[in-house]
């Protein structure tokens, strides 16, 4: 009986949800499996993989054979490296301890990777956040100027009225008194 780890996809349309089981090669997909091993859901970002790290080494290690997509989550939490360096140690090339001290080293390095994922797409989504304020700001900004203007035309239209009444008085007045002052020069 050949086996394979591979997924099994739950949750709703678009919204996939997968169980990394053991299954015979020839059951269908979502059917009947030998043991699940853990769950990857592709939705969060970056993706949540939770699985029992030794009964998938164990089963990798009796010649469970992932598809593609089981080996690179099984490669991206660690299990076929461990796989790699138990392997170096039964040829002899490492010892126990060293290999130990290569995955721990290992681990680490990718724990500060998936942290330095974390925190990039918090600061990028902090940052996404203080330009839509920006931009709301200047919008609501603009967007009370413009209140502003529809409301203060109405009481300078009447300020300005009584300018151009002001104004056009004052030529009248203005002939009248130079007709005078004529009048006066050419009594003289």
């Amino acid at each position: 009986m050949a086996t394979k780890i591979r997924l099994q996809r739950f949750g709703k349309k678009g919204k996939p949800f997968f169980h990394v089981v053991v299954a015979d090669s020839r059951a269908p997909r979502d059917g009947k499996f030998i043991e699940r091993l853990g769950s990857y859901n592709p939705n969060t970002n970056p993706a949540t993989i939770d699985i029992n790290f030794e009964k998938t080494l164990a089963w990798v290690n009796k010649g469970a054979q992932p598809t593609d997509t089981a080996r690179a989550i099984l490669s991206y939490k660690g299990v076929l490296y461990k796989k790699h360096l138990e392997g170096g140690v039964k040829k002899g090339a490492l010892t126990a301890e060293q290999a130990e001290a290569k995955f721990a080293a290992w681990l680490e390095g990718k724990g500060q990777r998936i942290e330095g994922k974390k925190d990039s797409l918090a600061a990028s989504k902090n940052e996404a956040k203080k330009v839509a304020l920006a931009a709301e700001a200047k919008k609501n900004a603009d967007r009370a100027a413009a209140i502003a203007k529809k409301n203060a035309p109405v009481e300078e239209e009447v300020v300005a009225t009584e300018e151009v009444v002001a104004d056009e008085t004052t030529p009248e007045v203005e002939a009248a008194a130079d007709a005078t002052s004529e009048e006066t020069t050419s009594e003289a």
